[in-house]
């Protein structure tokens, strides 16, 4: 049984409700706290990284930021699927493109993660795991992205340990093996749902894209990818 406060969230498992939008941002975060939940109150806020539960369309919700790579959401994904009693996490961040049919703004569903990353290798298997999204999630945040008429792709995506690569031509290669996109946290949080029997999906906004040098602003970033949130609660209050 765990103690609480962990080092890393500052609540109890009545806290939380059973499904969280885990942005990076803890600022994203507090916008879809105080912009889509009702009632939202803060249920932690250790190390700056904020967490509200409310209700959305009368379902409760939370959400909680997951901070930037794979160690960081390592650790806030399994101590809320293993310490909290949570049982889905939904990621909800920004990814830079890397197919031509990928449009900035566009968004990307995860069914499964690449990695760079060495996270899998403490589960001693003889091979290399591959991290895939929970299909019943998938299946419904699909279902309602066709009912709300967005421009949405899915496939892998790469959890990359690397913003900055001293490899070259590395984005060239993932682009060819077809991967839709890169970011740095999904891997982790798909292996921990993994390990604990939970349930996990990542849904991206793309932010800018590798090739073609388009971008959004760090603001346009935190506040302004709303489709993705409200597909994201969509998704949440659709789960049985």
């Amino acid at each position: 049984m765990a103690a609480y406060p962990t080092p890393h969230i500052n609540a109890t498992p009545d806290d939380f409700a059973k499904t969280v939008l885990m942005p990076g941002d803890p600022l994203r975060s507090q916008f879809i706290a105080e912009n889509f939940l009702e009632n939202a109150r803060l249920v932690n806020n250790v190390r700056g990284v904020q967490g509200y539960t409310g209700t959305y369309k009368g379902t409760e919700v939370s959400v909680m930021a997951s901070g930037m790579g794979v160690p960081s959401m390592g650790i806030y994904s399994y101590e809320l699927f293993n310490f909290f009693d949570v049982d889905n996490i939904i990621r909800i961040g920004s990814t830079g493109a890397f197919q031509d049919n990928i449009k900035v703004r566009d968004i990307i569903l995860g069914m499964g993660a690449c990695t760079n990353s060495n996270y899998g290798s403490q589960f001693g298997l003889n091979g290399a795991f591959a991290p895939v999204a929970d299909f019943g999630l998938l299946r419904k945040a699909v279902d309602i992205a066709e009912s709300m008429g967005v421009r949405y792709h899915v496939g892998n995506v790469l959890t990359s340990d690397q913003f900055y690569s001293a490899e070259k031509d590395v984005n060239e290669k993932w682009r060819d093996m077809g991967v839709l996109s890169v970011e740095m946290e999904t891997a982790a949080l798909y292996m921990n749902a993994a390990k604990s029997g939970k349930r996990a999906l990542a849904i991206f906004t793309v932010s800018d894209h590798l090739f073609t040098d388009e971008a959004t602003t760090a603001e346009e970033r935190q506040t302004s990818f709303t489709q993705m949130m409200e597909l994201a609660l969509e998704t949440a209050i659709s789960i049985k």
